[in-house]
């Protein structure tokens, strides 16, 4: 069944049909652009969040780096960004091979609709044509057959008409034979048109609209069968990036897979590992003792020279703070940090191990680089027009300064070195006493190796008593600050505080930056002193 034959008599509803066809393929391939400027649109998104995640750090700047689940999600991070460029790869996909395919196709299919309706036109303006020229024929032959008629009934008149002459008579039956032979000739010319008319007609109905609309129909099982074909690759466009999305996927769940809570608790400890004993038992220090001198020694064992220790320790300022002070005062301290003191020992000692073997590679460098210039001096001595050996002095010269640096550096090193390992081992946590921070307060590592003598266990039964003491240690305020900014105190020895929180000053700025505070509920530690605006006692 084709159109030509069953619909032959309904141009307009092809035209019509045909149109809303090409409007289809329109319509989707407008919706498959959106589709992907979605897929866009996602892809972007999926890779601003992958870089938001994923800010590489250094593994000095960043120790949880060698953490599996760390490194478990910056996988994660990274497969999310090749999904991202899958996703991408589908809309480029769609574009090429749905949007801009369809789009110049429908350009040709609309090109060759035009060419079959122009022919259609121009066929039916032909037939048209043939038609006026067949009617026009058919009213001149009416017109002159009648023109005939009267001019035959005129000379038969004028033939019985007896007072006629016979010129009248004579003039009248040749008028009526001229006007015979021009409606004759008319009548030949309307058999003439008629049958070309006919002719044409059937042409037209039985040979040129059926061509044309076959054509038609053509036209419109190939832009259905091209949008079918669109339609497959909305879906094998997808289906071909699988693969990849699921390798994607399978990496998402290998990080999971890899993570390794073991390794990870094995880092955490040879990254913090300090190094120290755990502390002793606190010993006790009887104070009855001043009052009576005399007596023999208590049966709680206490030691001879707690009173002197106890004066050394109400005297010394508390380490806690102290060393945090030290640490957090690079720039005013920098020998501190340059031999990592500030550090417990077994990262001091990871530390100095590091920083060896980063001089060990400079030095090497440098001195491959002095025995390379030491190989073109002699190259130039030897030959002169190569170039000339004076030219290197400055090199050799500035390479040289380099290596003695370096050398000198390796060995302050080593040296630094060779006392974290005594003193590693020989340093000790004490506790003294609990702050009001409930964190412990440490002892120094000059006190803790004091020739004093060692406080008894039994001390911790006198720990009320010992806050006491505490008490009448602490200084008395200078003055108040109010915090400008907030502050989180993470750092050891530090303290936090929230914009606008009013503390009391207890010590000033030293020139190292930090200044330190008192809560009003007794917490004391360092703060920036350009957070706050101090105002002290006159």
């Amino acid at each position: 069944m084709d159109w030509g034959t069953e619909l032959w008599d309904q141009y307009d509803i092809i035209e019509k049909h045909t149109q809303s066809g090409l409007e289809l393929v329109e319509k989707y391939v407008k919706f498959v652009k959106e589709r992907t400027e979605i897929e866009q649109s996602y892809a972007k998104q999926l890779r601003n969040l992958s870089k938001k995640y994923n800010q590489k750090r250094s593994s000095k700047d960043e120790p949880d780096c060698r953490l599996s689940s760390y490194q478990s999600f910056l996988d994660i991070l990274n497969e999310m960004n090749d999904y991202a460029g899958q996703r991408e790869l589908i809309a480029e996909n769609m574009i090429m091979n749905i949007c801009i395919d369809l789009t110049k196709y429908l350009q040709e299919l609309k090109q060759e609709r035009k060419t079959y309706l122009l022919e259609a036109k121009k066929a039916q303006q032909c037939l048209e044509s043939t038609y006026k020229q067949l009617d026009s024929s058919k009213k001149r032959f009416e017109r002159e057959w009648r023109e005939a008629e009267r001019a035959a009934q005129y000379a038969e008149k004028t033939d019985q008409d007896i007072n006629a002459t016979k010129a009248d008579v004579e003039k009248a039956k040749q008028q009526a034979h001229m006007r015979a032979r021009v409606a004759e000739e008319c009548k030949n010319d309307y058999a003439s048109h008629l049958q070309k008319y006919n002719k044409e007609q059937s042409q037209f109905y039985f040979n040129d609209m059926p061509v044309i609309f076959n054509k038609l129909q053509n036209l419109d099982e190939r832009r259905i069968q091209k949008l079918a074909q669109g339609y497959i690759l909305f879906s094998d466009t997808e289906k071909h990036v699988m693969p990849i999305i699921s390798k994607c996927l399978e990496g998402i769940t290998k990080a999971g897979t890899n993570v390794n809570e073991k390794n990870d608790t094995m880092v955490v400890i040879e990254q913090n590992k300090s190094g120290f004993e755990r502390p002793g038992d606190v010993e006790f220090e009887d104070y009855s003792q001043g009052i009576n001198r005399a007596s023999s020694d208590s049966s709680l064992g206490t030691p001879k020279g707690h009173m002197d220790i106890l004066g050394k320790n109400k005297s010394k300022n508390l380490w806690l703070f102290k060393r945090s002070k030290k640490f957090t005062s690079e720039r005013s301290m920098p020998t501190v940090m340059e031999d990592f003191g500030h550090l417990p020992p077994e990262q001091r000692r990871k530390r100095l191990q590091q920083k060896l073997e980063e001089i060990s590679k400079e030095l090497q460098k440098e001195a491959d680089q002095s025995e390379a210039l030491g190989k073109m001096k002699d190259v130039y001595e030897k030959n002169p027009q190569m170039g000339d050996p004076a030219s290197l002095a400055t090199q050799i010269s500035q390479t040289s300064q380099n290596i003695e640096r370096l050398r000198g550096e390796l060995n302050k090193y080593e040296t630094w070195l060779s006392e974290a390992g005594v003193r590693g081992d020989a340093l000790r946590y004490r506790a003294h006493s609990f702050n009001n921070n409930g964190a412990h307060e440490v002892l120094s590592p000059d006190a803790a190796h004091s020739d004093e003598s060692t406080p008894d266990p039994s001390q911790a039964i006198y720990a009320e008593f010992d806050d006491d003491f505490e008490d009448e240690e602490r200084a008395a305020p200078i003055g108040k600050c109010t915090a400008m900014y907030n502050f989180p105190g993470a750092s050891e020895g530090t303290i936090s505080m929230e914009e606008g929180e009013v503390l009391a000053v207890v010590e000033e700025d030293k020139g190292d930056g930090w200044t330190r505070v008192r809560r009003h509920n007794g917490d004391e530690g360092y703060i920036p002193t350009s957070y706050v605006t101090i105002t002290l006692n006159k």
